[in-house]
């Protein structure tokens, strides 16, 4: 009998620690929304919480672009051909989003726990780009250019140029579920309470972004591959690729939140999000109050205190429509008594 229950137990471990399979969306024509988020946007898969899927995506431009920037046609991903040729249904954003994912159990109301396990490169190269009227010094530079950026994975560096090497720190630009059902097609640029095109380079592997669900299902989508961006992003592009990304994705009905919030190894974030900077200021300057004081019991006069002598307020981004502010407080101040 015991030896029995021993080997029941075993069988449990095994299936809780092995038996949990990744699954893999890789973009295809049938598996991207390009240019939106919508909340009646046809599943391309669906999964249980908890589990865990490897997504692949694709870089934000074109064949052709890329080419006339110097990549050789045999470097241009097949799919990003395939999806340029075929798909007609798109926009008004450019990022090429792969999913939506249906979470079982996800309903509005209820976060979205979505920790960031691993982000690879999925190729050797990059590009940042300006154009006539974007960014946040059009007046400046009103005219086009294109760098094409080799990306070194052994050494992990961005060769930018001569002399100048850049550290990778992959993270996905964009990562968000559908909006309010009431919103429509929304363009995939301005970030919201969505989430989507936050471009917060805190999102690297190892941290996790929790996202208020509006959508049943949540429709989770990811893209906008960086290998790595300067905070405000302010010509309005990274070091744009395309990125595969592992993420177990969780809902949580024991949270309520009102805004996109994230967790680091090391720090907590709250993030504002408007198109005024001094209000996105104020977005995650409360969002961060309201964290300390539901979750590490402070009064909010201790976690305004708290904020001015402690917390780090970061431009994330100044050219998607709604700018992007984050504030960064570090766990390593919450000593153990």
């Amino acid at each position: 009998m015991k030896t029995r229950l021993l080997i029941i137990i075993l069988l449990l471990f095994w299936t809780q620690c092995y038996g949990q399979q990744t699954l893999q969306l890789k973009p295809t024509p049938k598996t991207v929304a390009w240019g939106y988020y919508d909340a009646s946007t046809p599943p391309a898969m669906r999964i249980k919480s908890g589990d865990t899927v490897e997504i692949q995506t694709l870089i934000t431009s074109s064949p052709a672009r890329l080419e006339g920037a110097g990549v050789k046609p045999e470097d241009v991903e097949q799919s990003l051909r395939d999806i340029y040729k075929e798909v007609t249904n798109k926009g008004p954003g450019g990022h090429i989003l792969t999913g939506p994912i249906f979470i079982e159990g996800a309903e509005p109301g209820d976060v979205l726990e979505v920790r960031i396990k691993q982000i690879k490169l999925a190729i050797p190269y990059a590009y940042n780009a300006f154009s006539p009227g974007r960014g946040f010094l059009p007046e400046d530079f009103p005219y086009a250019r294109m760098r094409i950026i080799p990306l070194d994975e052994k050494r992990m560096v961005a060769h930018f140029a001569d002399g100048i090497e850049i550290p990778l720190r992959p993270f996905f630009g964009s990562i968000g579920v559908a909006p309010p059902e009431v919103s429509g097609r929304i363009n995939s640029g301005p970030p919201w309470v969505h989430a989507g095109n936050l471009d917060n380079k805190e999102l690297v592997a190892g941290t996790t972004l929790f996202i208020p669900i509006h959508a049943k299902g949540a429709l989770f989508l990811a893209g906008d591959g960086h290998a790595g961006q300067g905070n405000g992003e302010v010509d309005i592009t990274a070091m744009e690729t395309s990125l595969i990304g592992t993420f177990q994705l969780i809902v949580r009905k024991d949270m309520k939140l009102r805004w996109p919030r994230a967790e680091t190894p090391t720090h907590y974030i709250s993030m504002g999000i408007h198109e005024d900077l001094n209000e996105a200021t104020r977005m995650a300057l409360r969002e961060m109050i309201d964290f300390l004081v539901n979750e590490k019991h402070l009064t909010r006069d201790e976690a305004y205190q708290l904020c001015s002598v402690s917390a780090d307020l970061d431009i994330t981004q100044l050219v998607d429509g709604n700018k992007g502010v984050h504030a960064m407080i570090p766990k390593a101040i919450f000593v153990k008594r």
